[in-house]
């Protein structure tokens, strides 16, 4: 009877043309789709140390002046012993912890934890981010600090990191990518405490609230505008902050192209306004205001061999003045500096140069004074 079955079936398909041997390979709804085990991880490090040497006696390697010559003018430091996962727990939402294992040479109470944020990704158009994290704020904030084009971070990034808009804040964020015709722009929008990292709650019920947006001039030669803008509530008192910055690039040839990155910003200086006796404070709070910016050419030079990826020459410009409208004294850095990759996406580097301060007044024994540091950085991300 199985073999008649068999049979007849064989007979029908000969007849109208079906082919049998197809109808076992229809596909069904999930084809052609691809499928993953969730979660994923991925792992990443970066170590990265230096030696510093005072070019002035009575200065020392962490910039504080000595009238009796008594501080430490070299010295070996361990700057970062980062360790990074990145758990991505569904196709849309992914979780972030970041941790600086360097920070247990200090106290590492407010320290260590860097980045512990989850985000989810509605499109390419909005993602919301909510933890600890970097809101954007700037040209650096989107920066890891593996490839800065410089020795470290500028002054005007510190400070505006210890004023809460900045660095490293607890808070939510929501940007994404955009189009005003056919030029793309990037926003984000973001509320954060403004204390700062690893808080256990925000300090005061105040909280600050900015914007950024960047639009793409120019994506031959990598021209984008930023605009940065905020405002919120520190011990019951309204403050604010505002920035604009412009990067670029310019391909000399296959081998040779120049990054430039100018920012500025200014804001209220709520942390120098706490330091202050309250019965000696002024009402107005935005009597003190921090403003600074900074000018960074980065020369770039291409070798591609197989122990020297390329040759990076730049030289930072800085100015800063923490509160140009009471007591003006101005912080001017200059930051030249001499870069060799070893390995692709600077998975390893050696970097010389020199931080130049100067101050248009000094103040003895503190670090508001003139001083020379010379510095050898080594790095390998992992």
């Amino acid at each position: 009877m199985k073999k008649a079955c068999i049979y007849l079936v064989s007979c029908l398909s000969i007849a109208w043309g079906i082919p049998i041997a197809a109808y076992a390979q229809v596909p069904d709804s999930t084809w052609g789709k691809k499928f993953e085990n969730y979660p994923t991880f991925k792992f990443k490090g970066l170590f990265q140390a230096r030696y510093v040497v005072s070019a002035n006696e009575d200065v020392d390697v962490g910039g504080q002046h000595h009238e009796d010559g008594s501080g430490t003018s070299n010295s070996f430091a361990l700057k970062y012993m980062r360790a990074q996962v990145q758990a991505k727990i569904s196709q849309r939402t992914e979780v972030v912890a970041l941790v600086n294992l360097a920070d247990f040479k200090n106290d590492p109470k407010s320290r260590v934890l860097e980045n512990a944020y989850l985000k989810y990704t509605f499109s390419p158009k909005a993602a919301i981010t909510v933890g600890q994290f970097r809101p954007w704020f700037g040209i650096e904030e989107t920066i890891p600090a593996d490839i800065i084009k410089s020795l470290d971070w500028s002054n005007q990034y510190s400070e505006f990191g210890k004023l809460g808009w900045t660095s490293f804040q607890i808070g939510a964020s929501i940007g994404g990518t955009l189009h005003v015709g056919k030029m793309p722009f990037q926003y984000a929008v973001s509320v954060v405490n403004g204390n700062g990292k690893n808080q256990v709650s925000d300090s005061d019920n105040g909280k600050q609230y900015m914007t950024r947006l960047v639009f793409g001039l120019s994506k031959k030669y990598g021209v984008n505008i930023g605009l940065n803008g905020g405002v919120g509530e520190v011990i019951k008192k309204n403050v604010y902050a505002w920035g604009a910055d412009i990067v670029g690039n310019v391909p000399f040839s296959a081998k040779w192209n120049l990054d430039l990155q100018l920012e500025g910003k200014q804001a209220t200086n709520h942390a120098l306004y706490k330091t202050i006796p309250e019965e000696d404070r002024p009402n107005d709070i935005n009597s003190y205001l921090v403003r600074g910016f900074y000018f960074l050419p980065n020369l770039r030079y291409q070798i591609r061999h197989k122990n020297l990826g390329s040759i990076e020459a730049s030289c930072r410009y800085e100015y800063l003045d923490r509160s140009f409208s009471r007591d003006s004294n101005p912080r001017q850095t200059w930051t030249p500096m001499l870069g060799l990759e070893f390995l692709k996406d600077y998975g390893a580097r050696i970097q010389v140069g020199m931080q130049m301060d100067r101050y248009k007044h000094q103040l003895a024994n503190t670090t508001t004074h003139n001083g020379n540091l010379f510095i050898i950085q080594v790095q390998s991300r992992l």
